[in-house]
């Protein structure tokens, strides 16, 4: 900690200012990038590109949105869904350019402290978490209830009993496979996201074919208006398709907090956030537009609940119609491991930084990862999911719901964090002005937009999954604002026990960070 004095007495060393703390905390804060313990080189750029997509759950977040986006705006789907990447895309630039400057695995919390301050990064950070344990639930759900569909076994699917059992065994087996290793975690990542990919590619191009070669009943062929976002008849029906669709992109973000393990960590991780969301454009509007040709919007909208499942009969016939199941399921699974993953940094990092329990920033000696943050994740979304569904599957159903507002926020936030941090260097080249600092704003200001969309929508309880309303509001916003208290709670708990890191002064980027990366030799 840059101008400590050497009164040192015992395990206390005294500031200049006359403020007196633990020698230990000052060595957690002066921890660098690259420097926790983690495993440096363990990943290609590849393979942080591939955790980035399957964090997404392409084939879950496909099944659970494709009916309700047709219903919110018809064959105009493919237009929302290319439209909606536009915030994650710009969002993706201020994880490069912050990546650049601090490639740390704590990203929106450690980037936030360095360009606002310790009190908002602390709950950019507690933002993820809080997210990554409610998705958790919801992930664990779908993969328990595919598991059986796999099978054939309808009954046991519709068990809450089982679909819970099996649910948290996948939870259990991902925790470990994070645990032993982040290779085996990107190897387990390749197996399940090429599984997923293949199949619905294989999906939208047999779809495909057969609309234009045996014109199933209720098909039509695509048009390029469907993808011309001023075609959809309203502005309400626009934004109501953008609040449905922006959050399937989430997850890309997981590539990013494995940069400490990853080759070329200042440049690489950025680069996989950027070509991620690009890869997930693709493959949303592909089958977007393959499902809306092949089937219409009526059939999509009659079966909003799970839209590939009943496409899959209806594509591939009675026997492959389990492809789709399997991408779905392979989807949720996949996307269990990442939750995880990020999490786990996160809490390592603001560990390592003072802002959490020092038992969060361990490292496993031989596996070389966050052992005890990745098991208390996987601990705390077990817990969580099962008290949810043992409550109620409307509550489970509520807390999904508040999600999207946890997502607006750190995602926002991130990208402010970019323009604030970045200030100084915005008016020095066009460039600077458009990537690091215009870019990163308008992401900012289009989640924002969001939030504030999402707390009007989720404030009227007809908009909750139990209908249910809880003091007067809808559910899931007050889960959302009971989280945040929880939050507050918490860092005023860790500010008492660590001050020295809540008394960290942001920070500006030095201009060096930006300038072209020297070419050898």
């Amino acid at each position: 900690m840059a101008g400590s004095t050497d009164d040192v007495t015992g395990h206390l060393l005294a500031t200049p200012e006359g403020i007196v703390i633990p020698i230990e905390a000052v060595a957690e804060l002066d921890v660098a990038p690259g420097e926790k313990g983690l495993k440096k080189d363990a990943l290609g750029f590849v393979s942080s590109c591939v955790i980035g997509i399957a964090s997404t759950a392409p084939g879950y977040s496909l099944a659970a949105t494709l009916g309700f986006l047709a219903l919110a705006v018809g064959v105009f789907t493919p237009a929302v869904l290319w439209v909606s990447f536009i915030p994650m895309l710009l969002v993706a630039v201020a994880y490069y350019y912050l990546n650049r400057a601090d490639p740390d695995c704590g990203t929106t919390f450690s980037w936030v402290t360095r360009a606002m301050g310790p009190q908002l990064g602390w709950i950019g950070g507690w933002a993820i978490v809080v997210a990554d344990v409610i998705v958790m639930a919801n992930l664990a759900e779908i993969a328990g209830s595919y598991t059986f569909l796999l099978f054939g076994a309808t009954h046991a699917a519709a068990s809450t009993f089982w679909v819970t059992f099996v649910g948290v065994i996948w939870i259990v087996i991902m925790t470990a496979i994070v645990t032993v290793g982040i290779e085996l975690s990107a190897r387990t990542q390749w197996f399940l996201l090429a599984a997923e990919y293949t199949i619905l590619i294989i999906f939208a191009v047999v779809a495909l074919v057969k609309v234009y070669t045996q014109s199933p009943p209720g098909s039509v062929h695509p048009a390029w208006s469907w993808f011309n976002p001023f075609h959809i008849p309203s502005l309400n029906a626009l934004i109501a398709g953008v609040l449905l669709a922006i959050f399937i992109y989430w997850g890309w973000d997981s590539g990013v907090t494995v940069n400490e393990e990853t080759e070329n960590s200042t440049h690489a991780p950025g680069v996989a956030a950027v070509v991620s969301t690009v890869f997930l454009v693709f493959i949303y509007v592909l089958v977007g537009t393959a499902a809306i040709s092949f089937a219409g919007v009526d059939a999509l909208g009659k079966h909003s609940d799970d839209a590939l499942s009943f496409l899959g009969n209806e594509v591939f016939g009675s026997g492959f119609d389990k492809l789709l199941v399997l991408a779905v399921l392979t989807s949720a699974a996949a996307s269990t491991q990442t939750t995880i993953l990020p999490t786990a940094r996160t809490t390592l990092s603001m560990a390592k930084q003072g802002a959490a329990p020092r038992s969060l920033g361990r490292i496993h000696s031989r596996y070389k990862t966050p052992h005890i943050s990745s098991i208390l994740m996987g601990a705390f979304s077990i817990l969580w999911y099962i008290v949810l569904t043992a409550y109620s599957t409307n509550v489970l159903g509520d807390s999904i719901a508040s999600l999207g507002l946890m997502i607006a926020f750190y995602l926002g936030l991130t990208g402010l964090a970019c323009t604030v941090y970045y200030r100084h260097e915005l008016f020095k080249s066009a460039k600077n002005f458009v990537l690091v600092g215009l870019a990163p704003l308008a992401g900012a200001v289009i989640l924002g937009y969001v939030f504030v969309k999402e707390c009007i929508n989720l404030a009227n309880p007809a908009n909750s999954a139990s209908g249910n309303s809880w003091f007067g509001v809808g559910p899931p916003l007050v889960i959302a604002v009971a989280f945040l208290l929880l939050g507050l709670v918490l860092m005023a708990l860790q500010w008492l026990a660590n001050p020295a890191f809540f008394r960290r002064k942001p920070e500006t980027a030095s201009p060096e960070v930006l300038e072209p990366a020297p070419v050898s030799g």
